[in-house]
């Protein structure tokens, strides 16, 4: 038998049926995924349009030690504080934003209801990072404050772990930020202030990013393409397969 002989000659069935079973189970898998990627595209519209509504809303209580287990669910609530701040204990994070890179200030702020919640007032550059540079804008009284409530982020940023023991941070890391201040009763997030200007305009508040990267769409369409692929493949090896069958039937 010559090689175009062999190239014409019909592949054996229990070829075909693996490579069948294969074919069918990978086409599920992409299909699947193309159907994972639109759930997520409908929760991620569920999400832009949740936050959007908060981050309009009337501002609300913080809330207190009784809400805590939930306060993942508040992310980007608006909520108003009173208290007095602890600028004794304040906390300097590393921050990139669109002023530039510095820091965002974390103060502590016992509330009235009288637990303690981090209140990031917002951004400094590096020649601002001295508390001494920015005196005036350290109320020594009772303050009260607007923002958005945000989850802890444990762990570090920037590629880079939270150095505690040398006073380095490189994310809003809630837990450890209070343990190294040694605060008492710290609710587990952290508060954006929003724009309102402080004495001397510093720190800069009001920067929080509401950017939720949305690409769930163009994954779907990608899924549903290479399902679309290579379900279109198995139908040409099986049509050339039939009529390589039916071929060899007709010549005999």
């Amino acid at each position: 038998m010559n090689t175009s002989t062999a190239a014409s000659a019909p592949r054996p069935l229990w070829a075909l049926s693996i490579a069948g079973v294969v074919a069918l189970a990978c086409v599920a898998g992409l299909a699947g995924l193309g159907i994972w990627q639109v759930q997520r595209l409908g929760w991620k519209h569920a999400l832009i349009e949740r936050v959007e509504a908060r981050v309009r809303a009337t501002p609300v209580a913080a809330p207190g030690p009784e809400r805590w287990s939930a306060a993942g669910q508040d992310d980007y609530l608006r909520v108003a504080l009173a208290g007095r701040f602890l600028h004794d204990r304040e906390t300097l994070v590393q921050a990139v934003t669109e002023l530039g890179g510095g820091f965002w200030v974390l103060t502590p702020l016992v509330t009235d209801a009288g637990f303690t919640v981090l209140v990031n007032r917002g951004f400094v550059p590096p020649e601002k990072r001295d508390p001494g540079s920015r005196a005036e804008a350290l109320p020594s009284g009772a303050v009260a404050v607007i923002g958005l409530l945000r989850v802890s982020e444990p762990g570090g940023g920037f590629l880079r772990d939270n150095a505690p023991a040398q006073d380095r941070w490189y994310s809003r890391d809630v837990a450890a930020i209070a343990k190294a201040r040694g605060l008492s009763e710290p609710a587990p997030y952290f508060f954006d202030a929003d724009a309102t200007p402080n004495p001397g305009g510093f720190p800069v508040g009001g920067l929080t990013v509401l950017n939720f990267p949305n690409n769930h769409l163009v994954y779907a369409l990608t899924w549903f393409a290479l399902a679309l692929m290579l379900a279109g493949a198995m139908f040409f090896v099986l049509r050339r397969e039939y009529r390589l069958r039916h071929g060899m039937e007709h010549e005999h």
